[in-house]
């Protein structure tokens, strides 16, 4: 890993206390998405990990559709020229399609329940405030490809892992999740079982 990449994507992440309710301590990337040095920098780590991990077995970069970012997304995807796609969790999906353009893959669209037309297969999951469902075509892989998670943050893991089982669902081969940053305090990694997972940078 570049150190001079990595420190360069550090720098940008801010904490922030007490939001966005007391007593959590909060990591932004905002600035990080604003800096192209340092976005292309966090890329071009991601991506370099996952060429040493995997080399050319990666079929698609998957993840989860945020409608809320979509404004943003039309607006980041002319500045940096990538096709659609997704990652996971709003911002997690500003990460997928600029990673899959840098390995030459295409992305994978996982959406909540009721915003992807045709057949779906679905998934629920808990999370601290109640349930969540997501939900992918069921056309989108066939049976054996091999898959990549991208996220922005693994915080609890809920909806990394809920993602890796809607994959398996498909039959898809989940071969690594990742992330640009990882709250170690929450242990989110040990609910994805024995599926690997990479992070660019951890706090507690």
């Amino acid at each position: 890993m570049a150190d001079s990449e990595l420190q360069l994507v550090a720098q940008r992440i801010r904490s922030f206390p007490d939001f966005p309710v007391p007593g959590v301590l909060f990591r932004d990337i905002s600035p990080v998405l604003k800096d192209p040095d340092s976005f292309r920098a966090s890329i071009s780590l991601l991506a370099n990990h996952l060429k040493k991990a995997h080399g050319g077995r990666i079929d698609y970069i998957a993840g989860k559709w945020s409608k809320l970012l979509g404004q943003t997304l039309n607006r980041l995807l002319r500045v940096f020229q990538v096709p659609p796609a997704t990652g996971l969790d709003s911002r997690g999906f500003l990460f997928g399609p600029s990673l899959a353009q840098e390995l030459g893959l295409g992305c994978i669209l996982i959406r909540k329940r009721g915003k992807l037309p045709g057949p779906t297969v679905c998934v629920s999951y808990t999370l601290e405030y109640g349930k969540a469902e997501l939900e992918i075509q069921r056309d989108a892989l066939e049976p054996g490809q091999k898959v990549v998670v991208v996220d922005d943050l693994l915080a609890t893991g809920g909806t990394m892992r809920a993602a890796c089982e809607l994959l398996g669902q498909l039959q898809a081969q989940v071969l690594e999740c990742v992330s640009l940053v990882e709250l170690t305090s929450l242990k989110g990694r040990e609910k994805l079982g024995p599926v690997p997972f990479f992070s660019l940078l951890q706090y507690e």
